[in-house]
């Protein structure tokens, strides 16, 4: 059951909240899910752990008052959540889109991140959407100068956008076996309830641009210059990476590893894909656990 909860800039957060404890771990789910999709792993994470898993900002319950701008934006509503509830210093995990906000947290609030955890993470360097040609082929280089502007994609952003708005949940399941589950799938229980969460998201053309405007590196992308806050990166970082993975690279992952200075783990899984939460949430689960206790 989630709670919720108000912050200070009049978003309101619903999250799911598990364990106890003296040390704290923050879920930051990924583009098109919720909090709801980390039950496979919160579910098998010791009790001793205080667990936080909140919607971010127009995504499932959460509300959305205000567009998002920069993944900067969903970060600071992050630090915001953990203000309401008192919570000083935690573990940030973030996977796929929301390893850009924790990586984002981390930087910006390096007294409160504790150790960061990246699940088959964007780099951070952004993940940029292209124009596209008449044939549907992306341009490289080609960038949108606006979230409006990136909304009418043809191929990546507009039938994603058209699909939620007509909650139809057989394409969004299609998206999800294509992209994300090249391995294992989950449960059909499971699935409608995770994909119906998916389709509350109000926000997808303002995080893909997001997405793509995230520079954290020192050099410039193809959307914008590099604010170099990578280095403030201290922490401990565990990442993890599917070998089967169809949405992120591994070259994302070493390059993160690459540009945080902190010092960095990394576990790579053979048979699975952008989903260890589905392919394989025991061995996550353990290795978090060792990681934090």
């Amino acid at each position: 059951m989630k709670k919720r909860i108000g912050l200070k800039n009049g978003e309101t957060y619903a999250y799911l909240e598990s364990g106890k404890g003296p040390q704290t771990l923050v879920l930051i789910h990924g583009n098109l899910s919720s909090s709801l999709y980390f039950s496979p792993l919160i579910e098998r994470l010791p009790a001793e752990v205080r667990v936080l898993a909140p919607d971010l900002r127009g995504f499932g319950d959460s509300t959305y008052v205000e567009r998002v701008g920069s993944l900067k934006d969903l970060a600071r509503d992050v630090k915001l959540f953990l203000d309401a509830l008192g919570v000083r210093e935690a573990a940030i995990c973030g996977w796929s889109l929301g390893g850009g906000v924790a990586m984002e947290f981390a930087a910006a609030y390096p007294e409160m991140a504790s150790r960061l955890i990246l699940i088959d993470s964007t780099t951070h360097r952004g993940y940029p959407i292209f124009k596209k040609n008449a044939a549907f082929q992306p341009q490289l280089g080609a960038a949108y100068a606006s979230a409006d502007e990136m909304a009418a994609d043809p191929l990546q952003v507009k039938p994603v956008i058209d699909a939620i708005a007509a909650k139809n949940a057989a394409f969004m399941s299609y998206i999800y076996d294509l992209t994300i589950y090249p391995k294992n799938k989950p449960t059909p229980e499971q699935n409608a309830l995770w994909i119906a969460e998916t389709l509350k998201q109000r926000c997808l053309a303002d995080v893909d641009f997001a997405l793509a405007c995230l520079n954290m590196a020192f050099e410039p992308n193809f959307y914008r210059a590099g604010d170099g806050t990578i280095s403030k990166i201290h922490c401990p970082v565990l990442h993890f990476w599917g070998a089967l993975d169809k949405t992120v690279p591994e070259s994302m992952v070493l390059d993160n590893m690459k540009g945080i200075p902190g010092p960095s783990t990394y576990v790579k899984f053979d048979d699975c894909g952008h989903s260890p939460l589905v392919d394989k949430p025991a061995e996550l689960a353990d290795h978090i656990r060792r990681f934090l206790l």
